[in-house]
This record gives structure tokens, sequence and C-alpha cells, in this order.
């Protein structure tokens, strides 16, 4: 009994072993027109693993490359498409660049930052009430995120440190209580857990 641990390692193992048996086999034949029959065959053939693409130019097209590929680019025969370079196939990708965004304080996330550039773009009493929004919002996150209460006027600092002293809150802003953060957190914990326990009795029922 002959083990796959054993037998050639495969290039492309989603094709099969057959297949590289019958590109092995091509390889080796010696007269041109019958390496090319036997090519065109051999890309008929992988093109009815997947019927429903084989007529579609770009899928012949990589068949004729993956072809290529498990022969090592030792066929050198006709092909309607370019044969692949090798070196690029080798080639290591560019190194891939991570966004710049930079987050101050992590537990105000990303959308804190971008609320505030839109607030800068406002004017009047509409970048007043966007303003307020933003420090109730930094509040709630702050809370949930340390789930502890927060001196108001370290959400203020905060807010003055993110925008560069641009976006002041009026003088008779009021903050969201932290308590009322805390207990609507705390709703949405037995939401949840009333939606697992629904979940178990249904099946405990069927």
């Amino acid at each position: 009994m002959e083990y796959n641990t054993i037998k050639d390692h495969l290039t492309m193992p989603e094709y099969g072993r057959h297949v590289q048996n019958m590109i092995n086999h091509a390889i080796g034949l010696k007269k041109k027109q019958e390496q090319q029959d036997c090519v065109d065959a051999i890309i008929a053939f992988m093109g009815q693993m997947n019927p429903h693409l084989r007529d579609v130019k770009e899928f012949t097209h990589k068949l004729w490359d993956h072809l290529h590929i498990m022969s090592g680019f030792q066929l050198e025969v006709k092909s309607p498409y370019p044969k692949p370079q090798k070196e690029k196939l080798v080639e290591k990708p560019e190194p891939m660049q991570y966004p710049g965004n930079k987050i101050r304080f992590s537990y105000y996330g990303i959308s804190i930052p971008n609320m505030i550039e839109t607030a800068l773009k406002m004017e009047g009493i509409e970048k007043e009430v966007m303003t307020g929004m933003i420090a109730n919002q930094m509040k709630k996150s702050y809370i949930l995120f340390n789930e502890s209460s927060v001196d108001n006027n370290i959400i203020k600092l905060h807010l003055q440190q993110l925008s560069n002293g641009k976006l002041k809150l009026a003088d008779d802003f009021q903050f969201i209580r932290s308590a009322s953060v805390r207990q609507s957190k705390s709703n949405h914990k037995k939401n949840n857990g009333k939606k697992k326990n629904f979940k178990k009795n249904y099946k405990k029922s069927t």
C-alpha cells in the first residue's frame, strides 16, 4: 500500500493527484504536437471540475496559469495567454500599510474624534447642540468602559484636549447622570439573559 506521505508533493492539491500525474506525463512527451494535444486535453479536464466557469475567459486564463505552475514551468506549449513569470510568484508582497489613526483615549473609540471633526465644521446653535451630544456620548463610553462614575470635569478636559480647545460646552449644559448610564447597561444585560433562557427553554420543549 502506498501512502500519500511518501508520494510526490502536490503543488496545487485542489486539482488532485490525477491531474498532477497527467501533467507529469505531458512533461515527458517528446513530440511537440503530442504534448500540445495532451495539454489541451488536461485543460479541458480541469475545466470540467467547474463546468459553470469553464467558458469564462478569466477562469480559463487561471487554468492555464495553474497548469504552468503545476508543471514547474517545464511545458513550452501554445497557450491563448502569456506564460506567468516564475519570478513574480516568489516575490514578497509589499508591506501592508495600517491606518494611521491614533486613538488618544481608547475607551472613546474612533467615533468620538469623528464626531468632533464634524462639530468643528458647524456654527451657532447647531455646533452647541452637537458639542453637548458628544460630551454625553463621551461620558457613556467612559462609564461603560470603566464601569464606574466619572467626574464631569474629566469629560470636559478630554473634550478640550480632543478638540484642541475649539469645542466648548454651554454654561447651562447638563450632563447625563451616571446612574442612568449604569441602569441602561444593566437592563441591556437582563434582556440578553432573557433571550438566552428562552432559547434554552425552547430547545427543551422540542
